[in-house]
């Protein structure tokens, strides 16, 4: 299917999600005030933290907002664009309502993991913004047209990869008959993020830096604004965005060949 057919559809499920928010504009409300409710109480916890000490593994406060900024853009782009049908696609390969992905002319992947936006998060990943921007005024930082853009790529490769992780995590429900616990894992997780990659050594540096890139994907972006271009950690970035997309898809097709042959 060409490309432009994808964006079509997206935009179709992207029209028919936002009719539907409108229509519960209470609960729209809600769950954006209780988003940003939670990015306050970090702001909050970091302004706390930096009244008894100057430095966290050589940060300074304002380094630690953009950091923490970083961190809360990548996680609301991600729930905005996949995070509920990424959770649902889970669901649907236990009950068997995967089977209405299948008869799309699309790619069964695509189609099952962008068919819901969650505006609330998109709406709380402008607050996020916002942030970033406060703490480089701060700094005292004047990033250029090129830092910008390759703050953007790094935002970008930082979402695939937790895009790809999510993904290929609910992918295993075609061979596991509950994959709850997940989301909560994830989170655990994605806390990481939001802390330097000099405060983690051994075994912790191993596993969220190297394994599982969760702080690589904030830190990497950050320091761009912060020191400019960084080959070490932009290749790091983008090579590891590439290798957990290709996971992801591999797993998923090796699961989908399972689902059909189930079900056949």
């Amino acid at each position: 299917m060409p490309l432009v057919n994808y964006l079509r559809i997206w935009l179709a499920s992207a029209r028919y999600t936002i009719v539907r928010t409108l229509m519960f504009r209470g609960d729209f409300l809600i769950w954006s005030l209780v988003e940003l409710f939670w990015m306050g109480v970090n702001l909050g916890m970091i302004a706390v933290i930096y009244r008894h000490t100057q430095s966290i593994a050589g940060w300074n406060e304002f380094q630690m907002v953009l950091l923490v900024g970083t961190a809360m853009l990548i996680q609301r782009l991600l729930m905005g664009f996949f995070w509920t049908s990424i959770f649902e696609m889970g669901r649907n390969i236990r009950t068997g309502d995967f089977d209405f992905f299948l008869a799309q002319p699309g790619n069964p992947m695509f189609m099952a993991t962008t068919r819901k936006l969650d505006p609330d998060g998109l709406l709380n990943a402008l607050v996020a913004v916002g942030v970033v921007a406060y703490a480089a005024h701060r700094l005292g930082l004047h990033p250029g047209v090129l830092d910008l853009i390759l703050y953007a790529g790094l935002i970008f490769s930082g979402l695939v990869i937790h895009y790809s992780i999510l993904a290929l995590s609910m992918s295993l429900a075609f061979w596991l008959r509950n994959a709850q616990g997940i989301e909560g894992t994830y989170f655990t997780l994605a806390d990481f993020g939001r802390l330097p990659r000099e405060a983690f050594r051994g075994i912790g540096r191993l596993l969220v830096v190297w394994i599982l890139p969760v702080v690589v994907v904030s830190n990497a972006p950050a320091r761009t604004l912060l020191n400019g271009f960084e080959p070490r950690w932009v290749a790091w970035a983008l090579s590891a965005a590439a290798i957990w997309f290709g996971l992801a898809v591999w797993t998923f097709q090796r699961g989908l060949r399972r689902y059909a042959s189930a079900s056949s």
